[in-house]
């Protein structure tokens, strides 16, 4: 059922099956919406206005009941929240991906790419098998529920530029930056 129940107060409670705690904060890349499952962080997304953020939520898992709650309401969001203002090599939170076996083999791959280095799309596609997949690579990256946690960030072009991003071309340069200077 995708219904949005009004905020709640879950202090360090998990969601049930079936249910997604979320939240919505400001943060150095912009509005974030942070969804969390019984298994994990299910979404990260990013973007300038709430509603395409909730409607993207909704979307993504239209048979879990969403319930918006504060970010102070479970420490696991603002874990998460620090994780994208000071990304790191290590993810301090449990996520829980949902997608095809494609996606998933994609999304793994893009685990190894180490922090503050980058990898292209057609790598990516040599290093799960499928070397003339590339494309299906950039739309399994911009399927990528995760924002951050899973590095899609991290890939490029063939020719090292930086190509489409879900969230924005200057969001990917900007994290880019970040990771390579730090």
């Amino acid at each position: 059922m995708k219904t949005e129940v009004s905020p709640v107060s879950l202090k360090t409670k998990s969601p049930a099956p079936g249910q997604i705690l979320f939240a919505i904060g400001h943060s150095a890349l912009g509005l974030m919406l942070v969804g969390l499952s019984n298994k994990g962080i299910c979404l990260i997304s990013l973007g300038d206005d709430p509603k395409p953020l909730i409607a993207d939520l909704r979307k993504r898992f239209p048979n879990d009941e969403t319930i918006k709650t504060d970010l102070s309401e479970n420490p696991i969001f603002s874990k998460v929240f620090d994780f994208v203002e000071s990304p790191g090599p290590e993810i301090p939170f449990p996520i829980d991906l949902r997608g095809t076996d494609f996606q998933q083999q994609v999304w793994s791959a893009l685990l190894q790419i180490p922090f503050g280095k980058t990898s292209t799309y057609t790598e990516i596609a040599a290093q799960i098998g499928r070397p003339k997949a590339f494309r299906a690579v950039a739309a399994a990256c911009g399927a990528n529920p995760v924002a951050i946690a899973v590095p899609c960030h991290r890939v490029l072009r063939s020719d090292g530029s930086i190509s489409g991003y879900r969230w924005g071309k200057n969001r990917k340069k900007q994290l880019l930056e970040r990771e390579q200077s730090g």
